[in-house]
C-alpha cells in the first residue's frame, strides 16, 4: 500500500544545487584546472567534515569548505591570493540549481516541504535566495544547530523531533548515499537521486527508490 507522505525533506548540495557548477568560476581564476579543482574541493569538503566531526573536533560546513578549496588548489599546483580564495568559497553561495527543480517544487504547494543540510544557516540562506527558492520552502534547518551532521541520527532527529510526524510520513531526497542510508536508518521513507547513474553504495541499507533526477516525484503525492 502506497504510504501517506506528509512532509518532503530535501538534502540541497549535490541534490537540489549542482556543486559542480563551482568549476565555471576555478575555471575563470586557473584556466584548464576548472573542473580538476572542483572535483577534489567536493571530495575534500565531505572528507574534512566527517573527519573532524569523527575526532569530536566539529567544524562547520562554512570554515571546511574553504579548507577544502585550499586543499585542491595546492593538489592542482594552483597558487592564489586572498582574494581570489575568497571569490572562489563566495561561489558557493551562487550554486546552479538543477533545471527541474524549481517546476518540482512548484508542485509540492500542498506539502510540506523541508531542507535538511550540513550547510550552516547563512550558507542556505544565500543560496537559496540567490536561486529565488526561498518561498518553495517551509523549513530550512542546519545540522549546525547541534554540531551533528548527517549521517548521524541525531541530525535526523534535530529536524524531526519538532515535526509532529511520525518516521513512516516522511520522505527523505538527497543524491548522496550516505545520506539515503542515514535517512533509512533513521526511519524515514528515501528516495536516491541518482543523478551520475551509479551503482548505490554497499550499504545494507536500500532506499525505497531511485530516480535519476526529481522528476518522478508524482508517484509519492
Amino acid at each position: 500500500m502506497k504510504p501517506t507522505i506528509k512532509a518532503i525533506v530535501f538534502d540541497v548540495y549535490g541534490t537540489l544545487f549542482d556543486v559542480h557548477s563551482v568549476k565555471d568560476a576555478c575555471e575563470q581564476e586557473f584556466p584548464e584546472k576548472g573542473a580538476a579543482i572542483s572535483q577534489v574541493w567536493r571530495t575534500k569538503q565531505l572528507e574534512y567534515f566527517f573527519w573532524r566531526h569523527m575526532m569530536g573536533r566539529y567544524e562547520d560546513f562554512d570554515t571546511v569548505t574553504q579548507d577544502a578549496l585550499r586543499y585542491a588548489l595546492a593538489v592542482h599546483d594552483a597558487p592564489f591570493t586572498k582574494e581570489i580564495e575568497q571569490r572562489l568559497t563566495a561561489s558557493y553561495a551562487h550554486l546552479t540549481p538543477y533545471k527541474e527543480i524549481e517546476s518540482v517544487l512548484k508542485e509540492m504547494h500542498d506539502m510540506k516541504t523541508v531542507i535538511l543540510s550540513n550547510g550552516t544557516d547563512e550558507m542556505l540562506k544565500a543560496l537559496l535566495h540567490n536561486a529565488g527558492l526561498t518561498d518553495y520552502f517551509d523549513e530550512v534547518v542546519s545540522v549546525d544547530g547541534i554540531k551533528q551532521p548527517k549521517p548521524t541520527p541525531a541530525a535526523y532527529m534535530h529536524w524531526f523531533k519538532t515535526s509532529g510526524l511520525r518516521r513512516d510520513e516522511v520522505l527523505f531526497l538527497s543524491s548522496n548515499g550516505w545520506d539515503i542510508a542515514g535517512a533509512k536508518n533513521f526511519g524515514f521513507h528515501a528516495a536516491w537521486i541518482n543523478r551520475n547513474d551509479l551503482p548505490f553504495e554497499a550499504f545494507d541499507i536500500e532506499p525505497d527508490a531511485i530516480y535519476p533526477n526529481l522528476n518522478n516525484l508524482s508517484e509519492w503525492l
